[in-house]
């Protein structure tokens, strides 16, 4: 029986992205055709341990799939439009294998469904092989796939090659690369879905033999594919290119990706980045590497795909061409792209450049920067020994990671989690392993504006305050200076809803208690119930705002809250108007140590509202502040 499922499941991988796709012409949905290709081989596991494995098991799998396709049509409402498809079913084609392919790549999906579907319908395997593949529950897959077939049903894609080529092209060389360099998990090569990635891609080349594309994105992962057996050491640590040993690379695939760039030649055109990425790689592989074509081709990239990592890897070459500080040069234009703040090659180049140029305590913090950075495990370790290995001055003073883990250990666990989103970010980009006494106030607002360049402001608030927090309790309290609070938008005003203006049948002005809470909440727009809960020790009058930014005011509310404090320097900000009485005491912090009045109630202050102006806070606070 084990001899059976094997077989079983080789002749699925071969013939399964066939079989759907001639279901597919025949049903015109891509889940229904799965199902009904699924029916077939759930047939074959069940029939063939009695019958024998048919002399043609692909042929036995297609006709079961195309009976089970055929009565479903005549069961189905459509019967009468589809009856010349039943008359005939079509046998299934290499156009329609393509059509498959450019189905499930199709762009009104978002990537990782792209890539789980083409995985799933095309390549045959299971979403536990998937799953497995690419370090994700099996859940996870099942639900990507089961979105993408009824995105793809809603949606009616229709079959676009000219403009889906593309797409189909990056999801297979997102495959490849995912196994090429694992992004996560402990290993750094996947062989898996590198050779399913060239499988697909072989399959592309022979559906579209005219596209040159195709066969530079199939010459690229063979010469790639090839240099797998030297890319890693005896623990599975990463070896660099100019490092491995050329005598381990596969010679009969570099040949095979000779001849496909000869196919690409063939079909014409002007290079693709495809077509450009396999000529650098037919560089590598030559016996002495000319890093000055390279850099020029990576220059011809750089005008097609003008990427922060087209330009990193530029920058290698031209390092290697023309020394480490033009290398260096190029990086350093790198800096502040929002799209390389968590890349951890960038700081990795950085380090070996910087290593070469003997500037070896820099190159020591860019190493481990990267280490924080990398999640994949064989990287992670080997950046960490590279940068042991640099004979430098050990880091004086406490540690920015250890500091982090120590300021959030005693917080109760929401706060933690909160402030923790914040800090580990901050951790990660500027380095676990740098001195605090190094982080400087200029490099924290880089990193808040690589972080968080388009959050909203009370996003942004948020983050502000925990840094302000954790500033303050390491004793750097200069660290947040060259941060400051965003106001916080104010609704579109509502001609329906006054101010806090008393209304006709109401109590008369409103007192500075309810004029000072009222603007309060519709200049900050925050909630009432944080603005009911704000103490005098929280405010910052000369910042108009309050926990650590978090709420911001105007003009408005900055007139009346010194009145409002009257000289209190702790307490509740609002009070209510009564002391409390001896039957319900409040609790300490709703108590104000000079007044000795409670803090004032939500369910008080919206009846004051009520009774005043005839409307409730919260439509009082969605009204614009007045100019």
């Amino acid at each position: 029986m084990t001899d059976l499922s094997a077989t079983v499941g080789a002749v699925w991988k071969q013939e399964s992205a066939r079989i759907v796709a001639g279901l597919l012409r025949l049903v015109r949905d891509v889940g229904l055709a799965e199902e009904l290709a699924q029916d077939a081989l759930v047939a074959a596991l069940e029939q063939w341990p009695a019958t024998g494995i048919p002399d043609n098991p692909g042929a036995w799998l297609t006709t079961t799939a195309k009976r089970r396709a055929v009565d479903h049509i005549r069961r189905s409402r459509h019967q009468e439009r589809l009856a010349p498809d039943l008359a005939r079913p079509p046998e299934p084609t290499e156009d329609d294998v393509l059509r498959l392919m450019f189905t499930s790549c199709h762009p009104v999906l978002p990537t990782e469904a792209r890539v789980a579907l083409t995985l799933r319908v095309v390549a045959g395997l299971s979403p536990a092989e998937i799953a497995r593949a690419f370090l994700v529950s099996e859940q996870v897959i099942a639900q990507r796939i089961a979105s993408a077939k009824r995105t793809l049903a809603e949606a009616g894609v229709a079959y676009e090659p000219s403009a889906q080529l593309s797409s189909v092209l990056e999801v297979v060389y997102l495959i490849f690369n995912e196994g090429y360099a694992a992004t996560s998990g402990t290993d750094l090569i996947r062989a898996d879905l590198c050779l399913e990635a060239l499988r697909l891609g072989r399959m592309l080349a022979a559906l579209a033999p005219d596209q040159a594309e195709v066969h530079g994105l199939v010459a690229l992962m063979e010469i790639q594919q090839s240099r797998s057996a030297a890319r890693t050491g005896p623990a599975g640590e990463p070896i660099p290119l100019h490092e491995q040993n050329r005598g381990r690379w596969d010679q009969l695939l570099i040949r095979r990706g000779f001849a496909a760039m000869l196919r690409a030649r063939e079909a014409g055109g002007p290079p693709g980045p495809y077509v450009l990425q396999a000529a650098i790689a037919v560089c590598h592989v030559e016996e002495k590497t000319d890093w000055v074509r390279i850099s020029a081709l990576y220059q011809a990239l750089e005008r097609l795909l003008p990427t922060p990592v087209v330009r990193l890897n530029r920058a290698v070459a031209v390092a290697f061409a023309y020394g480490p500080q033009a290398g260096l040069d190029l990086l350093d234009e790198l800096h502040a792209d929002p799209q390389m703040a968590n890349y951890h090659l960038l700081p990795g180049v950085r380090g070996d450049l910087l290593i070469r140029l003997g500037r070896r305590t820099e190159a020591r913090g860019e190493l481990e920067r990267a280490a924080s950075l990398a999640r994949n495990t064989a990287e992670r370790d080997f950046l960490l020994r590279r940068a042991a290995a640099l004979d430098v001055p050990e880091k004086q003073g406490r540690l920015l990671g250890p500091s982090v883990a120590e300021f959030l250990a005693p917080l109760s666990p929401a706060t933690a989690r909160a402030y923790g989103q914040t800090l580990h970010r901050v951790a990660r980009l500027a380095g676990d392993r740098t001195p605090l006494a190094d982080l400087t106030p200029t490099r924290l607002a880089e990193i808040f504006a690589l972080s968080w360049p388009d959050v909203s402001p009370r996003t942004w608030n948020r983050h502000l305050a925990a840094i302000r927090s954790f500033s303050t309790w390491s004793g750097e309290p200069s660290l947040a200076a060259a941060l400051r609070p965003r106001p916080l938008p104010t609704a579109a005003a509502d001609p329906s809803v006054p101010g806090p203006e008393p209304v006709a049948g109401t109590a008369g002005t409103p007192a500075l208690r309810e004029r000072a809470l009222w603007s309060l909440l519709r200049e900050s727009a925050a909630k009432v119930g944080a603005v009911l809960a704000l103490n005098v020790e929280d405010l910052n009058l000369d910042d108009r705002s309050a926990r650590d930014g978090t709420i911001v005011w105007r003009s408005g509310t900055a007139g009346l809250l010194p009145d409002l404090i009257a000289g209190r320097t702790r307490g509740p900000l609002f009070l209510s108007d009564r002391r409390p009485g001896p039957g319900r005491p409040p609790a300490p912090a709703d108590l104000c140590p000079d007044t000795g009045r409670r803090r004032l109630s939500y369910e008080r202050a919206a009846y004051l509202c009520k009774r005043t102006t005839g409307y409730t806070l919260d439509r009082l606070r969605s009204r614009t502040p007045p100019g």
